[in-house]
């Protein structure tokens, strides 16, 4: 017993409890994040969470070690990298792209600063979790993500605005969310872009490109790799 506690009460064992505790709590909200079709999720939130463990877990060494304020300065270069971070971050539409990068980048900051300070354990375990995070984010966000996006373009001949209640109709019953919907006319047809989300839980992408297909007037449907 007193060799357990010993263990409990040591260093590397509240450093491993710290920085392994931050990264499933904020991995934890990640995965509800994911689950509702939210650009962070669990690698994003959970390496976000062990940075800022780390962050304040190297602030406290450094006041402990060098009798200093060792807020100043971390505070300095977590702002700065923040437009680093930020430059990282890709929107196209309604899918954005980069932000487990843009974490990722403020991790290994946190990283850098923990071994400048002599902070090394923290930092090496840091480097190994995050490692080990981003190599399984897409393996755990897979198994709980329930949404997907619907990316279409109909050809309609003739009468677009029933065509496009209908569609609006038929979205809102199988409860389809609309990010946009877009109508440019040409000579001859109606070019109608349709941007949205559907649950693949509740309904697949065949069922709905069927349905549209069949309701009158739409000559053609095209997503991102097949027309029908």
């Amino acid at each position: 017993m007193e060799i357990i506690k010993e263990l409990i009460e040591s260093e590397i064992f509240q450093i491993i409890l710290k920085l392994l505790l931050s990264s499933f709590l904020a991995g934890l909200i990640g995965i509800e994040r994911s689950a509702l079709n939210k650009p962070a999720g669990f690698g994003t939130h959970a390496i976000i969470g062990l940075s800022a463990a780390l962050v304040v877990m190297a602030s406290e060494y450094m006041a402990i070690y060098y009798n200093i304020d060792a807020s100043r300065i971390p505070s300095q270069i977590l702002a700065g990298i923040g437009f680093i971070g930020a430059g990282t971050i890709l929107r196209n539409g309604i899918n954005v792209r980069g932000v487990t990068t843009a974490a990722a980048i403020l991790s290994v900051t946190c990283i850098g600063m923990a071994v400048g300070m002599g902070y090394y354990d923290a930092a090496v375990l840091s480097t190994l979790i995050v490692f080990f995070i981003l190599s399984i984010n897409h393996e755990v966000t897979g198994k709980f993500e329930r949404f997907e996006i619907l990316d279409i373009s109909l050809i309609v001949e003739d009468n677009a605005t029933k065509v496009i209640e209908e569609i609006e109709d038929y979205f809102k019953e199988e409860k389809i969310v609309i990010q946009s919907i877009k109508k440019e006319e040409h000579s001859k047809n109606v070019s109608i872009n349709i941007c949205a989300t559907y649950d693949e839980k509740r309904i697949h992408k065949n069922q709905i490109i069927s349905k549209l297909i069949s309701i009158k007037n739409i000559k053609e449907v095209n997503d991102e790799n097949h027309s029908f």
